[in-house]
């Protein structure tokens, strides 16, 4: 059956779409909800390198993996853009939400997902950029005066960064917002394991870690960062609640 609603995922990096949001869109893909992930780079910066001889070979084999795990995951779109991996923070600012904006405005989304400023669990900052970058097109999406000429404005209902209830240890802990909502992806949590193991290149990643998920994945933890309608924070166990 197919749902009304679209969601709207950014990431920076293949695998990004799995290890951190790939509960929430296989939960949206079996509630018939349409999907479209936004990535912003190849990662050829990568250090799990696979067999890849060279960067230009890394970065047509993760290609590849992101488009596996997405069908995986239900994605209904999925576009790798043309940013430099461990660049982002040196692009165009305002070029790059622009290219957002115009996504927004075309596809229409109702819920959008995002990194927080934090940089997600690895503090990442090309995760960090990526959620400025998205925060600003999600707002400016909605704005007549910003990018007339991308399309008509559409204002999605609700930007949600992605947190966390644990930490790696090990590495350096990140400052997570405070969650709002919580999902149950027991349901998927083995579709979200597969779809990592599709991003062949980096399984030493899943090894490292997979201890953790095993304990602590079957939740995916959100925090409300927008909405249209001002409300107080609530407790929630879906994204979609009340749309």
């Amino acid at each position: 059956m197919s749902s009304p609603h679209k969601l709207l995922c950014v990431v920076a990096h293949p695998d990004d779409e799995c290890f951190a949001f790939g509960g929430a869109l296989a939960l949206a893909a079996d509630a018939g909800v349409e999907t479209s992930v936004v990535c912003f780079t190849d990662g050829q910066a990568a250090t799990n390198r696979g067999a890849a001889a060279s960067a230009a070979e890394l970065g047509a084999m993760r290609r590849a993996e992101f488009a596996a795990s997405c069908r995986i995951l239900g994605v209904t779109h999925h576009e790798l853009l043309d940013y430099q991996d461990a660049q982002l923070e040196f692009a165009n600012s305002s070029q790059a939400a622009a290219r957002l904006v115009e996504r927004i405005r075309r596809f229409q989304p109702h819920v959008v997902l995002t990194f927080g400023g934090d940089g997600g669990m690895n503090t990442h900052p090309d995760h960090t950029v990526v959620s400025a970058f998205t925060t600003a097109a999600f707002h400016w999406a909605g704005q007549t005066k910003r990018f007339p000429a991308l399309g008509p404005v559409h204002t999605a209902q609700r930007l949600f960064y992605v947190t966390t209830s644990f930490f790696f240890p090990d590495r350096p802990a990140c400052i997570p917002a405070p969650w709002t909502v919580s999902l149950d992806i027991s349901a998927v949590r083995q579709r979200k394991f597969d779809a990592f193991r599709a991003h062949t290149s980096q399984l030493p990643l899943m090894a490292k870690f997979e201890s953790f998920f095993e304990r602590h994945g079957n939740h995916e933890h959100y925090a409300l960062a927008a909405s249209p309608h001002p409300h107080p924070a609530n407790q929630s166990t879906s994204l979609f609640t009340g749309l």
